[in-house]
């Protein structure tokens, strides 16, 4: 999952859409995840799946983030 700061992703918003097209993004304010940019096709299998998997798997990636920092 790529991951960029707010105020890119406010600067660069068409870019963030196309990044978001091909995987989830997440957008960090002052360092910290705070939102995940995804394309509604992502959404939509999100949404059909299991919602405890996938809000898991959501945790672990955020952990991860918050580590390599």
């Amino acid at each position: 999952m790529k991951s960029i700061a707010a105020r890119d992703a406010k600067n660069g918003f068409g870019h963030l859409i196309d990044l978001a097209r091909a995987e989830p993004v997440m957008i960090e304010k002052h360092g910290r995840p705070v939102v995940v940019v995804l394309s509604v096709e992502e959404f939509t299998r999100l949404n059909a799946s299991d919602r405890t998997e996938c809000s898991s798997t959501f945790r672990a990636e955020v952990r991860r983030k918050r580590a390599e920092r």
